[in-house]
């Protein structure tokens, strides 16, 4: 068990835990969570004893190993199967000292040993879990230099999965990993053998790889029991239950200082008074929680244009003259939201970089309308944004002739207040530069958006107001990402690009999903041509239309819900005399939840309707 005890931490006088407490039971599986910047990384630190306390006790079982991975592997001439071999430091020496052992009493123990751990089988467990990570079994015998430094970091977590250390500590690993590889992951850590602790804002990582979350908040630790989705709904009954006691009291106070107030000059009274000052000096303040400034992202809406405003006939693109796709046949529309599905390697970023035009026909047509404009952003491009100049210097640069207070507008737009605005980009965090490099993608209202891993640098918050925005947005959505509950929310169409080509998935996410982790890449079994009946663009057109419109009275009944939910939480409505009142808005409650039974099954109905219809065109 992980034990941590009345944990007190400071960094540059500013206090990030205090009196931080928390158990976590052996082999669980526990998600981390906070919002950025509250310390989740120092406390990894903390417990690996790379940083010393200032109080309190962070303690383990006795001999219990502690892995995790901090920085990618070198680059070296070693192959990466071997280098993960390495990582087991007891099997490496013991293999090694097998070879050169003489004593035959030590030669026993040391064979004893190697059965133990299953030292045979060690270069099958290192090839699986490799592959599961993306390597091919004649990519794992090439050297490590032959890779990137996001490969070599995805060999440094094969590394430490193989090791199996009894505490497992991984922050935010699926930020370097595609689709394929997060969902293997998510899969191996919910069968890891000893305990994990995972700082992820990947909601779906959380929701089905983890049994707990330890949430980090106002420099205290907090254990609930469950996925992430539960622990959200717990913890707003635990504020909602906060603040109607925190209202309660403020009453309970005023009705005391009034008292106090009115007779504490009168002698007959004075006692009672005293007795009334006594009790507001004992009473413990019950503090309403505080709402964080809501996250925000604030795309220009663009015009419309006519249908489709892109369109590939059998194109052909590639580098240096060679095809890496090739047969494409697809035609984008305003209101698509489109998902790349295929494993790495197959081709989504080179198909992401023809929609945009960033790479060119090698044969066939690439034709799109002439006003066109495409915003792109991809996750290197964070990392070319200028480091010595600060996000309003960049703005200026695309737009020498707004006003500064304008540019600080698109900035205040993206979440980026003004401290942000004017700190150079070297000192801004990963998510504050993803929304600078957001920002300037669609700084000229695109009609279509290609987003190549969005989320990698966003926290939970942040990931769930993109998914807004997006919604919001009138253009084209073309989506490349590992975060399943982003895809699920936004894209409305599945395309596999596979065998060197691309082409419609015919099963939804979750059914992909489960052929991944089976080892299977083949789409939904098509129906039958004979079974089609042919339907016009125009009428799938007209069906979109129906389903959005659905979308909206579902979303429109939700802020009705949320608005009666509020009303009911308020402490006074529960007050003697107020019953019929009380009555009257629970009547109104059970309403708008039938009206959103009703409204989200025709929505359902809605959606199944179109992707039948879309199969047909």
């Amino acid at each position: 068990m992980l034990q941590i005890t009345d944990l007190n931490y400071s960094v540059a006088g500013r206090s990030l835990f205090e009196g931080a407490s928390a158990a976590i039971p052996e082999g669980h599986k526990v998600g981390l969570v906070g919002r950025n910047g509250t310390g989740k990384t120092t406390l990894f630190r903390l417990i690996r004893s790379q940083l010393a306390l200032d109080a309190g006790d962070i303690s383990l079982p006795s001999r219990a190993r502690i892995g995790g991975v901090a920085q990618e592997v070198p680059s070296s001439e070693v192959t990466v199967l071997q280098t993960v071999l390495d990582a087991d430091e007891e099997r490496a020496s013991l293999m090694s000292e097998a070879e050169t052992a003489t004593d035959p009493t030590r030669i026993a123990e040391v064979q004893a040993r190697l059965q133990d751990i299953d030292a045979w089988s060690g270069e099958a467990r290192a090839s699986s879990i490799l592959r599961g990570l993306g390597f091919e079994v004649h990519e794992q015998q090439r050297p490590c230099s032959d890779y990137s430094g996001g490969w070599r970091m995805r060999v440094a977590l094969a590394g430490v999965l193989f090791a199996q250390p009894d505490l497992l500590l991984l922050d935010e690993p699926t930020n370097y990993l595609d689709l394929e590889g997060a969902l293997w992951l998510e899969s191996y850590l919910a069968k890891y053998p000893h305990t994990v602790i995972i700082i992820s804002h990947d909601r779906g990582l959380l929701n089905r790889a983890v049994g707990g979350i330890l949430h980090l908040e106002d420099k205290g630790l907090t254990y609930y029991t469950g996925t992430y989705d539960q622990f959200v709904r717990a913890r707003a009954e635990k504020r909602a239950g906060l603040a109607a006691e925190a209202a309660k009291q403020q009453v309970r106070r005023a009705h005391l200082q009034s008292f106090v107030d009115r007779f504490k000059a009168k002698a007959s009274k004075a006692k009672q008074a005293q007795s009334r000052v006594k009790m507001l000096e004992k009473m413990e303040t019950i503090r309403a929680p505080e709402d964080a400034a809501r996250t925000v992202f604030t795309f220009p809406q663009p015009e419309e244009m006519s249908p489709p405003i892109l369109r590939l006939d059998a194109a052909s693109t590639g580098y240096d003259g060679t095809a890496v796709l090739q047969r494409l046949n697809v035609r984008i529309d305003q209101d698509d939201r489109i998902a790349l599905l295929g494993r790495n390697g197959e081709g989504k970023s080179t198909l992401s970089k023809l929609l945009s035009d960033r790479l060119v026909t090698i044969d066939g047509k690439r034709i799109a309308s002439k006003k066109l404009r495409i915003g792109y952003f991809a996750q290197h491009q964070v990392d070319e944004l200028f480091i010595d100049e600060t996000p309003l210097e960049h703005l200026k640069r695309e737009r020498p002739d707004e006003a500064p207070p304008k540019l600080r507008a698109r900035l205040a737009g993206f979440g980026l207040g003004v401290d942000q605005a004017d700190t150079v980009v070297a000192r801004l965090s990963g998510g504050q530069k993803a929304r600078l490099s957001l920002l300037l993608a669609t700084l000229d209202a695109p009609h279509m958006l290609i987003l190549d891993e969005p989320t990698n640098h966003l926290d939970i918050e942040s990931r769930e107001a993109l998914v807004e925005a997006l919604t919001a947005y009138t253009g084209a959505v073309v989506l490349v990402s590992h975060d399943m509950h982003l895809l699920s929310l936004v894209a409305d169409r599945l395309w596999l690009v596979k065998g060197g080509t691309v082409g419609p998935y015919d099963g939804d996410l979750e059914s992909y999903r489960k052929l991944l982790l089976a080892g299977e890449e083949k789409p939904a079994k098509p129906q039958k041509e004979k079974d089609k009946k042919p339907v016009s663009r125009d009428k799938v057109l007209e069906l979109r239309s129906e389903a959005r419109k659905a979308e909206a009275r579902v979303q429109k009944i939700d802020d009705m819900r949320n608005k009666l939910a509020k009303k009911l939480a308020d402490p006074a409505l529960y007050d003697d005399g107020r019953q019929g009142e009380l009555e009257t808005w629970n009547k109104k409650y059970a309403e708008v939840m039938q009206a959103a039974d009703r409204a989200e099954s025709l929505w359902m109905a809605a959606l199944e309707t179109l992707e039948k219809a879309e199969k047909t065109v």
